[in-house]
């Protein structure tokens, strides 16, 4: 039986989650966390579907050995290939991220709605199954952001190849009127700013990292596993590959976390 002491286990291809774990722990300061960053396989979205399930069911026993209590699949990649094995594989809860195109598609005035996802997610089936159950009929401009994930991985989130890559990927939606911009991928809120600027003050840029910290508070508090009271959480990270990457993606919470380099 799980317990409420037990950590939050979170899992991405890499560093891209901890836009997840931010939101996390900033909703439920109490709360353990665990969190793992497969690195050394990032990208997950140019892989075939059964190698991502394969990875998805490797991280989740990893963190299921460790006694996580609830499992963060903080990937989009992931999640719409893989949270369907794993939920009817493995006793414990799931919370899985999505793009957030139903609330893109709901606000949009110019009926345009751009996303900027990686290739495994804007391929899946749970993918096109919430696209095509949109209440409205939004124009959706699909963009792989193919190379992004890997400069964000190798800390060149401000490199002259991040720019040029942005321009090219966001001109499209630009051209078409686009008024919402979904990033349908955990990394890319570290590009957040940067994807502004490009596009102007007028277009909004969504997320998901919000809606999934409260829908892991919500599960959580459903399955009497919150922590009740004020402590001091241990927060831990695992790298298979490139700690000082993560190390300074993180480098705001320094004395809160606990990062290592770990062969997974």
């Amino acid at each position: 039986m799980m317990k409420a002491v037990q950590p939050i286990g979170i899992f991405d291809s890499g560093i891209g989650g901890t836009s997840i774990w931010k939101e996390i722990h900033t909703l439920l300061p109490s709360e353990d966390t665990l969190y793992l960053s497969d690195s050394k396989n990032a990208p997950y979205g140019n892989k075939t579907k059964d190698a991502i399930i394969a990875l998805a069911v490797k991280n989740t026993e990893y963190l299921l050995e460790r006694n996580s209590k609830i499992i963060v699949v903080a990937c989009n990649t992931a999640t719409t290939n893989a949270i369907k094995v794993l939920r009817q594989n493995y006793d414990v809860p799931f919370i899985g991220i999505e793009p957030a195109i139903k609330p893109a598609a709901l606000k949009t005035k110019t009926n345009t709605i751009g996303i900027l996802a990686t290739k495994g997610t804007l391929n899946s089936e749970l993918f096109e199954k919430t696209s095509s159950n949109l209440s409205s009929n939004p124009i959706i401009i699909e963009q792989i952001g193919e190379g992004l994930v890997d400069l964000i991985e190798n800390g060149k989130i401000h490199s002259d190849e991040m720019n040029r890559l942005l321009k090219k990927y966001l001109k499209p939606m630009m051209n078409a009127n686009a008024d919402h911009i979904v990033l349908g991928c955990t990394h890319y809120p570290y590009l957040k700013e940067k994807i502004q600027n490009i596009v102007g003050a007028s277009v909004n840029i969504i997320d998901s990292g919000s809606a999934v910290a409260i829908q892991t508070k919500n599960i959580l508090s459903e399955h009497n596993l919150l922590i009740s009271g004020t402590r001091t959480p241990i927060n831990k990270f695992l790298i298979n590959k490139n700690k000082a990457v993560l190390t300074k993606i993180l480098s705001d919470y320094a004395s809160r976390i606990n990062i290592e380099e770990e062969d997974f």
